[in-house]
């Protein structure tokens, strides 16, 4: 085929009367033209315009299964939701509902009413408020409480949290101002005593979720900040990052943390709560008040879907954490973890081999959950990536390691389909 053979852009298009045809027809074009400039075949250009439209009309968001080990993977979305909170969220997101209205009254209510009451109960906390992530809520209760004063932050608490986004910037952003206290790996309450002048307004608190320093370290615990915050009249803000709301690993639960002497406590719902991407605030009534009525917090809260499986999530807390697939991960013996590897290892001719789980998402750095994976061939990582539903597993040692601690029974059985398929 010479150039001057080839049909125009709305010529090809005609051939559908798909809305996006234009655009796949000028796609198909240029390649075609290209391609005859290097000497080479075009090809079929109406096969190639409906693969084009086939591609662009294909979910870019899909459900892929982790075969990773690593349980709460950032990139994977983080946490998966319970069943129970997924049916929140189809019985919300499928008709109205009283997000922000008052059924007894008649009249206007809060998003935030949902889900206070039983963060409460959870957490023994006053009051609650939940926006987007938990960036937004360290953001917001720094713009709250210490907007164009300053923040006294321990050295080594500057931390970096995911895709680049640093402590620092966060409080700048917040219009508060960072003053650091002590060294990178001691800092005593001491520091805080002598760095307390006129224009502090808070003292900040940053949990090392996703690091440890060991050594020649020390750090004052929380209830010697709350003394020292309290004995000059400021608030002492908390940041969890992971929200554990029941005892995991070394991780501090929220309840604790309002218990030792925080004003306010911020974690995350995505992590080892095991709920949807959200940031929680809970602490005292009087400084939630002012977080709610900031005007950071209209563009930073949380839309009624999100509130709906934070709902569903917090009454499986109570009731039956386990049902939490996060919590169930974590917690699962290890001898179960080996009886699905053997399983799936069985059902593809592989081999059981012993691995090392994390909790991922910047909790619980330092624990090694003891896992075991079905072991298969090295190049089946890259077809199992391309299947449907993709398999995201590990390559180690010239095999690829299909974790089961991160799959469920009916995962293993879908990732021995996809094994059969890509051979």
């Amino acid at each position: 085929m010479r150039l001057r053979d080839l049909p125009s852009v709305d010529e090809l298009a005609r051939q559908s009367d798909d809305p996006l045809a234009v655009e796949a027809a000028r796609q198909v074009v240029a390649r075609a033209r290209e391609r005859i400039q290097a000497g080479d075949d075009p090809g079929d250009l109406a096969a190639q315009l409906q693969a084009e439209l086939s591609t662009a009309r294909a979910p870019r968001l899909c459900r892929v299964i982790n075969a990773t080990g690593v349980i709460v993977h950032t990139n994977l979305g983080r946490a998966p939701l319970a069943e129970a909170a997924l049916e929140r969220v189809r019985e919300i997101g499928r008709g109205y509902s009283n997000l922000e209205y008052d059924v007894a009254a008649g009249g206007r209510g809060s998003r935030q009413d949902h889900v206070a009451g039983i963060l409460r109960r959870v957490t023994g906390a006053e009051a609650a408020l939940v926006v987007n992530n938990n960036a937004a809520a360290v953001m917001l209760a720094l713009a709250a409480l210490a907007e164009g004063r300053e923040v006294l932050v321990s050295r080594g608490e500057l931390i970096e949290i995911g895709d680049g986004f640093r402590i620092p910037d966060v409080l700048e952003r917040s219009g508060a101002r960072l003053r650091e206290v002590g060294t990178t790996n001691r800092t005593r309450a001491a520091d805080y005593e002598t760095a307390i002048g006129p224009e502090t307004a808070v003292l900040l608190r940053v949990h090392q979720s996703n690091f440890r320093v060991v050594g020649f370290t020390a750090q004052p615990s929380l209830r010697e900040l709350g003394d020292v915050a309290r004995s000059h009249g400021l608030s002492l803000v908390d940041d969890l990052g992971s929200g554990a709301l029941i005892d995991i690993g070394d991780e501090p639960t929220a309840r604790a943390s309002l218990a030792a002497g925080a004003d306010l406590v911020c974690f995350s719902g995505d992590k080892l709560l095991g709920g949807p991407q959200a940031g929680i605030i809970v602490g005292r009534a009087d400084l939630v008040e002012k977080l709610r009525r900031h005007p950071l917090q209209r563009a930073l809260r949380a839309d009624k879907l999100t509130l709906a499986a934070l709902e569903g999530t917090l009454a499986l807390a109570i009731d039956a954490p386990d049902e939490i697939p996060v919590l169930r991960m974590l917690r699962e013996p290890p001898e179960a973890v080996r009886a699905r590897a053997a399983h799936l290892a069985k059902l593809v001719s592989g081999d059981v081999e012993e691995t090392v789980a994390r909790a991922g998402g910047g909790s619980l750095p330092l624990t090694e959950l003891q896992s075991f994976a079905c072991a298969v061939e090295e190049e089946l990582s890259v077809k199992l990536r391309g299947g449907n539903p993709p398999v995201i597993a590990v390559v180690r040692d010239g095999r690829t390691l299909l974790d089961c601690r991160t799959l469920t029974d009916d995962e293993a059985e879908e990732v021995a389909e996809a094994v059969r398929r890509c051979r």
